[in-house]
């Protein structure tokens, strides 16, 4: 079991190396099981320039971004606060972080309008 602080130091390590290696924008979904793409919810908003099929939970937000889907979604959305640490002069600063995680596995109709099952993941 990890304490509270080493899970902080490693989710803000983590969400620093996402978000400087580019991998911070979402991308296509893909289906593990199938491999037709799920039409996206309507609706989102756009983000540095790119259109995102995605609504932030809430209780009259849709959690899946796949429409026609019958099945279990699972997700997390944390926020949190941290302390950077410059390894070279020991100045800290105080860090905020948010995370958005979801998993959909189910029953979904595919642009290509028929029935598939598919797990998918947002990150």
């Amino acid at each position: 079991m990890i304490s509270r602080r080493q899970f902080m130091m490693t989710a803000a390590g983590a969400t620093g190396a996402v978000l400087s290696s580019g991998l911070w924008m979402p991308g296509v979904a893909q289906a593990h099981g199938s491999s037709v793409d799920p039409k996206p919810i309507p609706g989102g908003f756009t983000a540095f320039g790119v259109f995102i099929h995605h609504f932030l939970p809430g209780p009259v937000n849709e959690p899946s971004q796949i429409t026609d889907f019958h099945g279990f979604i699972g997700l997390a959305n944390l926020k949190g606060t941290g302390t950077g640490i410059n390894r070279g002069t020991g100045a800290t600063s105080p860090l905020l972080f948010a995370v958005d995680n979801r998993f959909m596995k189910g029953v979904y109709i595919g642009v290509d309008g028929e029935k598939h099952t598919g797990t998918f993941g947002f990150m």
